[in-house]
């Protein structure tokens, strides 16, 4: 189950991913040859969303070799499934823009 907390620090690492003020910086950024583009946003938060998954995967391994606390274990796990759930509902939401534009007559 989810946390409060893991639930708000995944919607923190999402708010940070859709910041009005990044997007515009980052407008002008690529306007003159720098800056993040949308591949690379996408980019790091999958990299994010594997160390979470990897770091899951580790508590899980330790706690099998009775290394571990099984709050940790526990946490790791839900932070997994609180990234994973974000990065599914952005996915939607992209997919959904997408058919959008395909809608739009030309």
């Amino acid at each position: 189950m989810a946390t409060p907390s893991i639930a708000a620090n995944a919607y923190a690492s999402l708010a940070k991913l859709t910041d009005p003020s990044a997007l515009t910086k980052g407008a002008a950024g690529a306007a003159s040859g720098g800056g993040q583009n949308f591949g690379d946003m996408l980019k790091s938060a999958v990299s994010a969303l594997n160390k979470t998954t990897q770091n899951s995967d580790m508590q899980t391994q330790a706690a099998a070799a009775g290394k571990a606390n099984i709050v940790d274990v526990v946490t790791a796990v839900a932070e997994s499934e609180v990234a994973i759930d974000t990065l599914v509902s952005v996915r939607d939401k992209m997919i959904s823009a997408y058919e959008e534009i395909m809608k739009m007559p030309i």
